[in-house]
């Protein structure tokens, strides 16, 4: 009698598990290029610093992350029950001028599939959160992608299915086999992609102060515009700082939370105003302290803010065409030193930048026409006025 062999195992019976996907918040970028080379990224950092302030003033927005998985990724959540959103943004701030269509979102570079700025951010889903995509550029978009620069909810864009079945179907002819990790493809990516209009990073830069403003004034602590240009020259290095940072040694410095800016904002908006209210001089000591400048040099620099204050706050002087001639000098120049400093385009200690601002202030009184007086001290007194003001620091900020 022959024996029987048992029956093979049916391989299909055994349920394969889920695939699982790491969190945005602990899988490491595929690649760091970005925080590498980051020079003429200024734009780029413009767009974050908008989405910094964007955190401020909407609590679902809980941390920005510059330069990790994406250029910027914003994650939100409504409520406490929700699930976790992801937003991906890709920043083109360097275009062509003309409008962007769908040849350029599919074009391959060297028609190398996954390449072209779909597939890229497309292919950023693949973690646990729910993925949202968005794509800011300084040119607009042609006819067929212009619904995408609704908000995804607007009854302009979620009310005509057909401008988004063509827009599928135009991407799917051009990248027809482009698939994230989840298995998602055009459909998914063009109902949640956001498309962001934002034209020239100097028109971006006067948005961002204008709602420095509007945000303190609604916290009813009203800022100067000298102030609120502080505020955003700090939260610019913050972006640049976030951005430079490695995410294998610094990944906390690469994310940052919302409970953490908020803390920062309050803190700074509190010493500006306390700054610009008090006389003492003690900030411009703090300044020149953590600069780390010998005592002989603060005394002598609190002296000229003392006399500096004397004249410019009697009625006698406090007229005079000439005087606010100077002033808006050295806040032009001290502004511009300090912008130099923070975007790393000057390398230099707090003492080295101390003096590189003294040498500003003797050329601006050099420039004086001829016969007028040496106005060395007034110019001096007032760039030590506008630090303790706190309106200017000798050191680099890295808070």
């Amino acid at each position: 009698m022959g024996t029987t062999s048992a029956p093979k195992a049916n391989a299909s019976s055994t349920p394969t598990p889920p695939k699982v996907f790491p969190s945005v918040e602990d899988g490491t970028p595929s690649e760091e290029g970005g925080p590498i080379a980051r020079t003429g990224f200024n734009y780029q950092d413009e767009i974050a610093v908008g989405y910094l302030l964007d955190m401020l003033e909407d609590p679902s927005i809980q941390k920005v992350h510059c330069e990790t998985h994406d250029d910027v990724i914003l994650i939100s959540q409504q409520d406490a029950s929700a699930q976790v959103i992801a937003e991906y943004v890709q920043v083109k701030g360097s275009e062509d001028d003309k409008y962007w269509s769908v040849a350029d979102l599919c074009f391959k570079v060297k028609g190398k599939a996954g390449s072209s700025i779909y597939e890229t951010s497309l292919e950023r889903d693949k973690h646990s959160e729910v993925s949202r995509f968005r794509i800011v550029t300084l040119r607009p978009v042609d006819s067929d992608l212009k619904i995408l620069t609704f908000d995804r909810q607007a009854s302009n864009r979620t009310g005509d299915p057909t401008k988004i079945t063509e827009l599928v179907a135009a991407i799917e002819k051009k990248c027809k086999d482009a698939k994230s990790d989840k298995g998602n493809g055009a459909n998914f990516w063009v109902r949640n992609c956001l498309w962001e209009e934002r034209q020239s990073e100097e028109q971006n830069r006067q948005v961002n102060l204008l709602r420095v403003i509007k945000i303190s004034a609604r916290e009813n602590r009203l800022l100067l515009p000298e102030q609120a240009e502080t505020l955003l020259q700090e939260l610019r290095q913050k972006a640049k700082d976030a951005g430079d940072a490695k995410w294998a040694n610094g990944k906390d410095k690469k994310i940052i939370e919302r409970s953490k800016l908020i803390e920062w904002w309050n803190a700074r908006v509190q010493a500006l105003i306390d700054g610009s209210s008090t006389i003492s001089g003690g900030k411009l000591e703090g300044k020149m302290t953590a600069a780390q400048l010998p005592e002989p040099i603060i005394g002598l620099a609190k002296e000229l803010r003392r006399d500096y204050a004397a004249v410019s706050r009697t009625s006698k002087y406090s007229s005079s065409g000439d005087d606010e001639t100077l002033r808006s000098k050295v806040k032009s120049t001290v502004q511009s030193l300090q912008s130099s400093l923070h975007s790393g385009e000057l390398n230099l200690n707090g003492t080295e930048f101390h003096s590189l601002c003294l040498t500003r202030m003797e050329q601006i009184n050099e420039s004086r026409p001829e016969g007028a007086p040496d106005r060395t001290a007034f110019l001096k007194g007032c760039m030590y006025d506008i630090a303790d003001r706190c309106l200017l620091r000798f050191e680099r900020s890295n808070s």
